[in-house]
């Protein structure tokens, strides 16, 4: 393999215009197919000349899978952006090169040998009933030099030799982000590896909650008020620092890098549906983390049907009395008030009779964790992500104030919170790239040090082509998130995005944990070995925040129209 700028494709040396012109030359076919998949399975789903609901529901395969094959398509478009905007810095070195033609290498084979959507289930376009001839006519000479060369094990050999050269580097190649940003990564890197890295795994092996003194330094930081506006106490950064923060708060451990999620979530109720009053008096203390928020939505046997919640609040006098259920509520214990949806009209059983509540309540401690009236609660034992604890919560004419109903009006609860849900899975998609590159940091570190037959497991092909999988993968998922964020920083709608980006980044997470677990062998099941620790962390993203098959039907209903 030639270095110093060039690389290998099809067995010709070219230079990196040739690579990135060979790379481009790919995504005007990747989108026709891309719309031949949505002609084929919009014409499965229709009824009348409409998209029925019940025939996308009949055909999940075929709807969800035109969904990943669309988030493939958009990752290329995003390498593609982040290659020629490096190029353009001079900043494109053999390092992303190698990620570039691997990235390409690789989706390109897949989508037409086979979208691995989970372990079980490989989406191949015979399902979303592309025709023989839109398949033929995908494939051009660009397309067919990546899959044959793009990804080989040399390409993935040599991207490991140099990820050790760089082991410095904070991250596999560079982001793509301007130097502010990068500013802000060094930071909450730096604090990762001080003060979060050293205790994660002690904390998860003894279920403790993350320590109020890390909670304390972060507020310090302005984790809690990163997005909130300047005016009401926050910084006012983009939703892109908020992803960098929460990717290397992530990377150190899911639960710190969780942390401000439930303030993200909040604020952004606030700022979306709040009154003024409202904003006023509660975005500065979630901005100071004076206040700290958890989300109270889901209910047993609900799930991810919000509009079937059972919750009651009930009119009394100015205030209401809340009575139901709860479950999966995170870090609910020491939390001092509960963005809470609960039903306002019951004479409705769907989404239109919720409404959100700033429902206020005292913090407990290990002794009394629900110490306010008319409210009870008990933990959830759960594998993974255990810093901030999941309960279980119960109210029983639970007193909440009139003037705490989000925006004054009943009846707009499911509405406010779907405001919030781009935010929510974008960083949640940053939280996967943290987890994913802790995987790759682990279990890179351990091929190095561990011998085998007389050398490094990273000298041994698949170990390292399992690394450069991992990083490759990686810089995939860290683009579309960033474009996502830089969507939602412009104020276009990115529900599409955001979707993808998360869907995508869960599966990354996942598979950097269970190659990193492989790498280790029989150490990696022993619970002393960190990365059996991130395995259980990586397999909550596919569910939290909107489960994969969730994000697949909100990406696809959107594409069909």
């Amino acid at each position: 393999m030639a270095h110093d700028g060039q690389d290998v494709i099809a067995g010709t040396e070219v230079v990196i215009e040739d690579l990135l012109a060979i790379t481009k030359s790919t995504l005007a076919p990747v989108d026709r197919l891309l719309d031949a998949a949505k002609a084929a399975v919009r014409a499965i789903v229709s009824q009348d000349g409409k998209v029925a609901n019940a025939l996308v529901e009949e055909n999940q395969t075929a709807a969800h899978g035109l969904a990943w094959l669309a988030t493939y398509a958009q990752s290329l478009h995003q390498m593609q952006l982040w290659a020629e905007k490096l190029q353009s810095e001079d900043k494109f070195t053999e390092t992303e090169q190698l990620i570039h033609q691997i990235a390409f290498g690789e989706y390109l084979c897949q989508m037409t040998g086979g979208i691995q959507m989970n372990q079980g289930e490989i989406l191949r376009l015979h399902d979303l009933g592309v025709a023989t001839e839109d398949q033929t006519a995908f494939v051009n000479a660009g397309i067919t030099s990546l899959q044959k060369q793009g990804n080989t094990q040399a390409a993935r050999t040599r991207l490991v030799e140099l990820m050790q050269e760089q082991s410095a580097n904070i991250t596999v190649g560079r982001s793509g982000l301007d130097e502010e940003l990068e500013m802000i990564r060094e930071q909450f890197r730096r604090y990762a590896v001080e003060k979060v890295e050293p205790f994660a795994h002690e904390w998860h092996l003894k279920d403790e909650l993350i320590p109020i003194e890390v909670i304390n330094e972060l507020a310090e930081m302005g984790v809690f008020g990163l997005t909130i506006p300047e005016e009401y106490g926050g910084f006012g950064l983009s939703k892109a620092s908020m992803c960098v923060v929460s990717e290397e708060l992530s990377r150190g451990y899911i639960g710190v890098g969780s942390l401000g999620t439930r303030s993200e979530i909040a604020a952004e109720l606030i700022i979306a549906g709040g009154t003024d009053a409202q904003k006023e008096k509660w975005l500065p203390r979630i901005a100071s983390a004076e206040t700290l928020p958890t989300a109270v939505f889901t209910e047993p046997n609900t799930g991810s049907d919000l509009g079937s919640l059972r919750t009651r609040a009930v009119k009394d006098g100015d205030d209401y009395k809340v009575t139901g259920n709860k479950t999966w509520i995170t870090h609910a214990a020491r939390t001092h008030v509960m963005t809470l949806l609960a039903r306002t009209d019951p004479q409705t059983t769907n989404y239109k009779g919720l409404s959100m509540f700033l429902a206020e309540k005292t913090p407990g401690d290990d002794a009394n964790p629900f110490p306010s009236e008319g409210m009870t609660g008990g933990e959830i034992e759960v594998l993974g992500y255990r810093g901030m604890k999941e309960y279980e919560l119960a109210f029983d004419g639970f007193h909440v104030k009139g003037e705490n109903l989000l925006g004054g009006e009943e009846g707009k609860g499911f509405k406010q919170l779907m405001e919030t849900f781009e935010s929510a899975r974008i960083q949640t998609a940053a939280r996967a790239i943290g987890v994913a590159q802790s995987a790759l940091d682990i279990s890179m570190q351990y091929a190095i040090d561990r011998k085998q037959f007389g050398k490094s497991l990273i000298n041994f092909p698949r170990v390292s082509s399992k690394l450069a999988m991992m990083a490759v993968e990686i810089m995939i998922a860290r683009q579309l998130t960033y474009f996502s964020a830089f969507e939602k920083d412009e104020g276009r709608r990115c529900d599409v995005e955001a979707g993808m980006a998360k869907l995508l980044g869960a599966r990354v997470a996942w598979a950097a944990a269970d190659n990193g677990l492989q790498i280790h062998g029989g150490n990696g099941f022993a619970l002393e070995y960190k990365i059996s620790r991130v395995l259980c962390d990586a397999r909550i993203l596919n569910i939290f925040e909107g489960a994969a098959e969730i994000q697949a039907q909100v990406i696809s209903r959107r594409l069909l129209g």
